[in-house]
């Protein structure tokens, strides 16, 4: 379908995005199951918390990664969701994305429903820090390691690394507990205030306009099956086959950077 079945679905409707990796891929932030993606087998939840083997993986790669990740900047897709919002078209967004760049485009209300790369959370007593932070500490921890290997920036905010390659990891500075990125694994859960913060935000939706999603994980696919229950519109915006393509009133296969301000421009 057109963007302009879309715009026709979207205008006068309450809007609340629901965005997966496709919105950032523009942002050079790449995705797990686009028309693009490489093959790799995401961290897993149980595997970061029961192996320090696993975790030195993890540090070691995200070490290197970090620094890409955390220069990466919104593209026009998430401009156009701020500026939507902004107009009183969207009433916010509820993201599968780590990447923190709804909140940098300006959206502000943004639910997070796999958590932010930025932040980092000690398993023992919960302390919530800075990934910058830890990023210094890394590095006194391990001299010279950002010279010792790199690789393409992976979906984790992580590299590739050889295997073999030893990592020391730190600890929490207050407990001494082991320190993981606030963010939900695979395998793991959306914490109960977050996902209590998502659907508050859901109730508000005449349209639920999915974007850069192939809903393959059911913490998304959860609220359009809802969406279809209630009698809420859906309109999915991705490149390539979704899980929700059946529930759908519009489905648009055109590129998020191409799409997504387009609209923003017709229902303005």
């Amino acid at each position: 379908m057109s963007i302009a079945e879309l715009a026709a679905l979207a205008r006068g409707r309450r809007i609340v995005a629901l965005t997966g990796a496709g919105c950032s891929t523009d942002s050079g932030i790449p995705d797990y199951r686009g028309p693009d993606a490489k093959p790799r087998a995401p961290m897993q939840h149980r595997e970061f918390v029961s192996h320090a083997d696993a975790r030195a993986r993890y540090w070691g790669r995200s070490a290197i990664g970090w620094s890409r990740m955390a220069a990466a900047r919104p593209n026009p897709t998430h401009a156009a969701l701020a500026a939507m919002e902004d107009r009183g078209a969207l009433a916010g967004v509820i993201t599968q994305n780590v990447d923190s760049l709804h909140g940098k485009a300006g959206s502000r209300h943004v639910v997070e429903l796999h958590g932010a790369l930025a932040r980092v959370r000690c398993l023992t007593c919960g302390a919530i820090t800075s990934r910058d932070d830890l990023q210094q500490r890394l590095l006194v921890a391990n001299p010279g390691w950002l010279l010792r290997a790199h690789g393409a920036l992976a979906p984790d905010g992580d590299v590739e690394l050889a295997p073999g390659v030893g990592f020391d990891v730190v600890a929490c500075e207050p407990c001494g507990g082991v320190l993981m990125p606030d963010v939900v694994f695979f395998g793991g859960s959306v914490p109960r205030a977050t996902l209590d913060a998502a659907w508050e935000l859901f109730d508000r939706a005449e349209l639920l306009l999915v974007l850069g999603s192939s809903l393959a994980v059911f913490s998304g696919f959860r609220f359009v099956r809802r969406a279809a229950e209630r009698g809420v519109a859906v309109a999915i915006v991705n490149r390539g086959a979704t899980r929700g393509d059946d529930l759908a009133a519009v489905r648009v296969d055109l590129p998020l950077g191409d799409a997504v301000p387009a609209l923003a421009e017709a229902i303005s």
